[in-house]
């Protein structure tokens, strides 16, 4: 099995061997667009508009404010193309498409965000035989324990979404001598007012979110992709000391919480709900403060291994951070 599983790396198209590839966001070059569209034609740039919220399933959070009405099914096409309200989207420009249906509404003030999850998805980043090559080493290398296991649409609907540059934030929890900081890329500002997250609802960090009712989430330099990637092990751990983690010596402005090193900029967040939908766990927050702390644009994020390979045969740019 080791030497079929061997032929089919050599032969899935990719031209990185890591999945998700590190990167500082600023300084991404010509990053693919995200469209809200209707009938072909473009209604909005939803780039820097939607939340990604979900990959089992597919949850993607929209504001009212961008889409008008909670339509029941919406399409989200990818582009490298700079397209207005109400231009035509072709064939050729759209690298991947995006279906999903309404799964919840909910209010905040003066608006309403809207989840979605994904129905369908489909990409041009790699041939169809070697999309199919990846989807047989899914099937038979990825069902293994302590891995979430994404079907074989349901992991090309992955794909897309990590085409657009995800950040990968640090949370810190906790109260008293006791915290935890983990890291997550599925969040993001619903307004100025409001954030939301998303945690695996059976995970020891969420409830500890929920218990405390009160977190840090603070984005980080790209110079230390290797040690937060890392701390994903700590979504399963308990609280501990603050001398077990990767903390420096200052606090956050409002709630005193300590921040990791290479912090860039935070946000102090106040829970007030949360739903469930797959394996996660929805969280909305009231924002309590936002503080930059360095200038220095270099937020780290990262982005799929699928797009970047499509990115390297066009001859597109990658700062990327090799693990």
């Amino acid at each position: 099995m080791q030497l079929l599983q061997k032929l089919l790396n050599k032969l899935n198209g990719l031209h990185y061997q890591q999945e998700y590839l590190c990167l500082a966001k600023e300084t991404f070059q010509n990053p693919i667009h995200a469209y809200f569209v209707k009938e072909g034609r473009v209604i909005k740039d939803i780039t820097n508009g939607h939340v990604f919220t979900g990959y089992n399933p597919l949850i993607f959070t929209l504001r009212s404010s961008d889409l008008k009405e909670p339509f029941s099914k919406i399409e989200i096409a990818f582009s490298q193309q700079p397209l207005q309200p109400n231009d035509f989207l072709g064939k050729r420009d759209a690298l991947a498409s995006l279906s999903l249906r309404l799964i919840k509404k909910q209010t905040i003030e003066p608006n309403e965000i809207y989840h979605y999850e994904g129905i369908r998805g489909q990409h041009r980043f790699l041939s169809l035989l070697h999309q199919y090559v990846i989807g047989v080493n899914n099937i038979l290398y990825n069902r293994k324990k302590g891995n979430i296991f994404l079907h074989d649409n349901l992991y090309k609907q992955v794909q897309i979404a990590y085409a657009v540059p995800r950040t990968i934030s640090l949370i810190t929890v906790g109260s008293g001598r006791l915290y935890n900081l983990f890291p997550t890329d599925l969040h993001g500002p619903v307004n100025d007012e409001y954030y939301i997250s998303s945690l695996r609802h059976n995970g020891k960090a969420c409830k500890q979110v929920e218990n405390t009712a009160r977190i840090v989430i603070s984005q980080v330099h790209s110079e230390v992709y290797k040690t937060v990637y890392t701390l994903g092990k700590n979504h399963m751990q308990e609280l501990k000391p603050k001398e077990n983690f990767f903390f420096s010596e200052s606090i956050s402005n409002v709630f005193g919480l300590p921040l990791p090193h290479s912090v860039s900029n935070y946000a102090e967040l106040e829970f007030i709900e949360s739903f469930n939908h797959g394996i996660h766990k929805l969280l909305l927050y009231k924002i309590i403060s936002n503080q930059a702390v360095t200038k220095e644009p270099a937020t780290l994020a990262h982005i799929h291994n699928c797009y970047a390979t499509w990115r390297y045969h066009k001859g597109l740019p990658g700062n990327y951070l090799l693990r």
